[in-house]
């Protein structure tokens, strides 16, 4: 699975930048679309959420692969530092995931949209292999940097805080993130808060000194076993400065005393709010309780904060533990780390503003969520791209077969069944294995090719029981797409929107480009070829292809010209 997955990394690429010189049929001008949020679904046809028994009910009525459950899941231990086979707490059971999320102080930027389509995947797939899921996913809605952006603003804290959780929400429906089961919000939570610190503080594993309270790294011998760092390493999980009254500059506090114009509770130490650590604790004991299956976040959670809520954690309740501890890589932006500092800070609706939100989710899961991934115009334009490529294919397969009803219980040709099997085949295996979507992104690209070869050229329309071929590739792939989050509600209206991306893109209109086209097909009458080949290079140069034929020209969105060698390097 290595190899396969260093494979896919390097075809990728090639196999998204290959679309736009593909021949496609002319298509009538494409009209502007509603905004891009709506409601999505799992299926663009059933609501049901995916199963590998759906999967193989389907596969084994129309297209040959054989029913049963999908392949035994292996995700890499952060904990254990290795892979290791996914086996719920509780057998046959509910899986408890818990995920960190977002301190809403400022808009979501991109390294915020690979963590959570990292674990949307994850929520997804287990949900196709049979598991029920609850899947808690937090709001940290008080902290310092909330009071700091909104008194620099001059906006309530909490004002501020539901406004950018709102925006976030957003976000995540445009990237087809499915709603987690419970989204707690920190300051909803405070009675579990303040329960859990006496609990510690009772155990001997805290002391509160001038109305703040403060877990004692030392009192708790496995601190330090999920990063791997020696007490004598660590640096103090704040994030303010280290406070000289702390017995360990280590130490780290679950309450913190009120200061003046901040929100605060009442509490046994006096009036406050929690640490930055205790929620997280707090709210998953609560959802989930004190043992569960899957916590999640991103490689910079797992010191200080996520080795934090271990020890506060096991500290209230020395049963508490969490089998599988998944942690995504880091997101850089053109090989330099992101940052605020660097200006190279990329939100995800500055993305969202000129590329369509799938395409960047496709863009995301071109690498392993565990790998540093490197954010690129040129490899966000390659994901654009093969996405229109994508959605093209299907949805003139579903023109194809729109009026065709195929006979039950008909055999397909071998040659489909075997591609559709090894379709079946290489996706599980790979998003078994610590979830390669990449490589599993790669596997639908020969049955694509095979789906244009029956839908425009002349040897594939004359094939045996091909609109029958069409459908059941159709479906497979749709149901890969529905696994990996990929899959619009409307081929058609996911086509309108990338091209009106483009156009954003290319600082041009439809009536533009139409124009554009008929001065290109006028100087071609003219036998004016080179002014036709100049007009060709224009539009292509901003991302705009022209497709010729037999009913005219049409365009498509495209990578850039001056792009398509980089890619083509890479």
């Amino acid at each position: 699975m290595a190899a396969a997955a260093r494979r896919a990394a390097s075809l990728l690429p090639l196999l998204l930048s290959s679309p736009s010189r593909a021949r496609l049929p002319h298509r009538q001008a494409l009209t502007l679309t509603p905004p891009l949020l709506r409601p999505h679904r799992l299926y663009s046809r059933s609501p049901k959420p995916s199963s590998s028994a759906a999967f193989s009910a389907s596969a084994s009525a129309s297209n040959g692969a054989p029913a049963g459950r999908a392949r035994e899941l292996h995700l890499y231990n952060t904990k254990s530092r290795r892979k290791e086979l996914f086996q719920p707490r509780v057998p046959g059971g509910e899986v408890g995931m818990y995920v960190c999320g977002v301190t809403p102080y400022d808009d979501s930027h991109i390294g915020h949209a690979r963590a959570y389509v990292a674990f949307d995947v994850l929520y997804r797939y287990l949900r196709y292999s049979d598991h029920k899921v609850r899947y808690v996913r937090n709001f940290t809605d008080i902290d310092d940097k909330i009071i700091a952006r909104a008194n620099q603003l001059g906006e309530d804290p909490f004002s501020l805080s539901k406004r950018y959780s709102d925006d976030f929400l957003s976000d995540m429906a445009n990237l087809h993130c499915l709603p987690p089961s419970v989204e707690p919000r920190v300051s909803d939570h405070i009675d579990q808060i303040i329960n859990m610190i006496k609990q510690i503080l009772h155990n001997g594993c805290a002391y509160a000194i001038g109305g703040d309270v403060y877990f004692s790294v030392e009192n708790f011998p496995e601190y330090g076993e999920l990063s791997g760092r020696k007490l004598d390493d660590n640096r103090a999980g704040e994030r303010v400065a280290v406070d000289e009254r702390k017995k360990n500059p280590a130490d780290f506090a679950l309450w913190k005393s009120a200061k003046d114009g901040e929100p605060c509770w009442d509490s046994p130490w006096g009036p406050g709010r929690p640490g930055w650590h205790i929620e997280c604790s707090a709210m998953s004991a609560h959802y989930l309780g004190h043992s569960f299956d899957i916590h999640g976040g991103g490689e910079d959670l797992i010191f200080p904060h996520h080795e934090n809520e271990i020890a506060q954690s096991r500290a209230a309740c020395c049963d508490s533990s969490i089998n599988y501890w998944i942690h995504n890589g880091f997101v850089n932006v053109n090989s330099q780390k992101m940052s605020k500092s660097l200006g190279n800070f990329v939100t995800i609706r500055k993305v969202t503003e000129l590329y369509h939100p799938l395409a960047l989710r496709m863009f995301l899961l071109g690498t392993h969520y565990r790998s540093l991934i490197n954010y690129t115009i040129e490899q966000l334009n390659v994901a654009s791209d093969r996405l229109y490529y994508t959605y093209q294919t299907l949805q003139d397969c579903e023109e194809s077969c729109q009026q065709h009803q195929s006979k039950a219980g008909d055999p397909l040709p071998v040659n489909t069944t075997n591609c559709i099997q090894k379709l079946h085949d290489e996706f599980e295996t790979s998003m078994s294995d610590d979830l390669h979507t990449s490589v599993a992104l790669a596997a639908i690209s020969e049955p694509l090719k095979v789906m244009n070869d029956l839908l425009h050229t002349r040897k594939g329309k004359k094939q045996e029981k091909r609109l029958e071929s069409l459908s059941a590739m159709e479906e497979k792939i749709r149901m890969v797409l529905s696994v990996l989050g990929l899959l619009p509600s409307s081929y058609y209206e996911a086509l309108q929107q990338l091209r009106e991306k483009a156009l954003i893109r290319a600082s041009m209109t439809e009536e533009q480009v139409l124009q554009k086209i008929e001065e290109r097909t006028s100087a071609r009458k003219a036998k004016q070829y080179e002014k036709s080949d100049e007009i060709r290079k224009e539009l292509a140069a901003v991302g705009l292809a022209l497709m010729d034929g037999p009913d005219g020209t049409t365009w498509r969105p495209s990578v850039p010209l001056s792009e398509q060698g980089v890619v083509a390097s890479t």
